[in-house]
């Protein structure tokens, strides 16, 4: 499966490792990409994940998640 989050606040190269970090710790998700100029993470993951608990991980970082 495929999830595209909108996610406020990445500015650098810096936010972009933070904010796939944060998504990748989550058991299940294989994938993440986050694009800077866009402002969106695209998470590829299991059916099993809670779409939720990569987004508190991504927040937890400091940044905004839609």
């Amino acid at each position: 499966m495929e999830t595209v989050l909108e996610v406020k606040g990445m500015t650098c190269g810096h936010c972009k490792s933070a904010v796939e970090g944060a998504a990748k710790e989550v058991a299940g998700v294989s994938e993440a990409a986050a694009d800077i100029e866009q402002g969106i993470a695209t998470i590829t993951h299991d059916e099993s994940v809670n779409i939720d608990d990569v987004k508190q991980s991504i927040e937890d970082q400091g940044y905004d998640v839609k």
